[in-house]
């Protein structure tokens, strides 16, 4: 019932309480007035056909020897009935033969019809009893006796009665108001503590707390008791989860320490190692280079290839260790986000990328370009590593076509650097951005197998993706994402 659902428990079962009890008593009570007043009813047809039954017996002899004056006397008998209105005796024809009216007037009597000897009707209206008595002599039909009586006794009583049933029903209802009151509390009172509880439990996420026990038997002290046990497996759940939340911080403090000093190690042996390397290797390249000018005359071609392959090997190493510094440097260097017109950035790349291929044939087509948020260091050197990439791999193209731009892949904004170059094997496409990895010959083209591996750890970085796309001798497409600007 949507009218009692603001309600509390408590005022619903006071209310309940009161409505069952009303209800239950103003059926009985009905029932019983209803009985009681068909029963009178009953006594007022029973009275009146009495007193027909005597006035008529009474007027036999008036009616036979045409005497109306008797018939009047016995008529006015009638005065000890309050309740009588009027009454009439008609002759056998239906003519009125005498009248009694309370009021003396006499009025209010209508001409009657003849009534069959022996019978006897009745009828209500809103306000009045009409009989009607047949008069009978040796079973023979000499007339009818005809009684209006009023209904105030018969309303008196039906007054009565409502007001006895409202005065019952009023301290019947006040009386289950009283017991509610009292007798709710061990019903609604345990109900409102459990009800409080939950609502503590839920606004303080304090499972510490306990409902009341009744110490009854019922079954609210066994709803009572399985949330308190709920409460007490939840607080028990809760203290091991915070413990093992604390032990994991420490566990995470503890090997984030740890892994802040590897780190710190792994940066100093790193820069150790490629400033112990470079030394020597730069000592070997200088001797090398010192003897193949120096005494190029004086040896045999193969040791001048020997000695060239030595500072080719010297020289590949040394970009090597740049390469391998420059990829450590990526996942240190801290990031400074800032909006980048990535335009203006792929132009000022290729031209650099350009520079270094004197008379190479190279067609470059840069479409338009989104503006991103991004650490524009990190962004150009990624660049730089793609389109440098791309020039190499189409060195046996003239032109090289090189395409750099925008596309959409479901519903995700992609940028891409497409070349005609000699593509790769799609198969060998998840060794593509490893250190070291190679998808071709070095005789074939140069590289140290770190500028893909350097391109995806940036993309990385920057919350973005980073996949291929090739055929072989059809080009290669390297495609990104990168976080538009906000």
């Amino acid at each position: 019932m949507p009218g009692i659902r603001p309600y509390s428990i408590r005022q619903k079962l006071t209310w309940m309480n009161m409505l069952v009890s009303g209800a239950a008593l103003l059926l009985a009570c009905m029932a019983l007035a209803g009985y009681e007043l068909a029963d009178f009813r009953q006594t007022l047809e029973r009275r009146l056909s009495t007193q027909a039954q005597i006035v008529g017996t009474s007027s036999v002899t008036a009616l036979l020897f045409n005497d109306p004056a008797a018939a009047r006397n016995t008529l006015s008998a009638l005065r000890a009935a309050p309740n009588v209105m009027s009454a009439a005796i008609y002759t056998a024809a239906g003519v009125v033969f005498a009248v009694y009216s309370r009021d003396g007037r006499g009025g209010g009597v209508p001409g009657q019809a003849v009534t069959p000897a022996g019978t006897e009707e009745h009828r209500f209206t809103s306000d009045q009893l009409i009989l009607t008595r047949a008069i009978g002599f040796q079973g023979k039909n000499i007339g009818t006796v005809r009684i209006q009586s009023d209904l105030h006794e018969f309303n008196d009583r039906l007054l009565r009665y409502t007001g006895i049933v409202g005065m019952v029903l009023a301290a019947s209802l006040l009386a289950a108001f009283l017991l509610s009151s009292v007798f709710q509390k061990a019903t609604a009172r345990p109900i409102m503590q459990l009800a409080e509880t939950a609502r503590v439990v839920s606004r303080e996420k304090k499972y510490s707390v306990r409902a009341p026990v009744t110490g009854n038997a019922d079954e609210i002290a066994v709803l009572i008791t399985a949330f308190n046990e709920m409460l007490e497996q939840i607080q028990e759940r809760d203290t091991a989860l915070q413990a093992a939340h604390n032990e994991l911080e420490a566990s995470v403090e503890r090997r984030t320490a740890q892994l802040e000093a590897v780190n710190r190690e792994l940066e100093s042996f790193t820069y150790s190692v490629a400033h112990d390397l470079r030394a020597p290797l730069r000592h070997i390249q200088g001797f090398a280079e010192a003897l193949r000018e120096d005494c190029a005359n004086t040896l045999d071609p193969t040791a001048l290839g020997y000695v060239s392959r030595v500072v080719d090997s010297t020289r590949r190493m040394d970009q090597l260790i740049n390469d391998l510094l420059g990829l450590a440097q990526v996942g240190r260097q801290e990031m400074h986000f800032r909006p980048i017109e990535l335009k203006n950035l792929v132009e000022d790349v290729a031209r650099e990328v350009a520079e270094e291929c004197p008379g190479r044939n190279i067609q470059w087509h840069i479409g338009e370009l989104p503006v991103v948020d991004g650490d524009p260091g990190l962004i150009q050197l990624a660049l730089y590593n793609l389109l440098s990439n791309a020039v190499k791999y189409t060195s046996p193209r003239d032109p090289a076509i090189i395409d750099v731009g925008t596309k959409r892949d479901d519903g995700e904004r992609v940028i891409f650097v497409r070349d005609n170059g000699v593509g790769f094997n799609m198969k060998y496409a998840h060794k593509l951005f490893g250190v070291f990895e190679r998808l071709h010959r070095r005789e074939d083209f140069e590289g140290t197998g770190v500028g893909l591996a350097t391109v995806q750890r940036i993309i990385h970085k920057h919350s973005g993706r980073i996949w291929a796309e090739a055929e072989i001798d059809r080009g290669a497409t390297f495609l990104f994402t990168l976080e538009p600007r906000a």
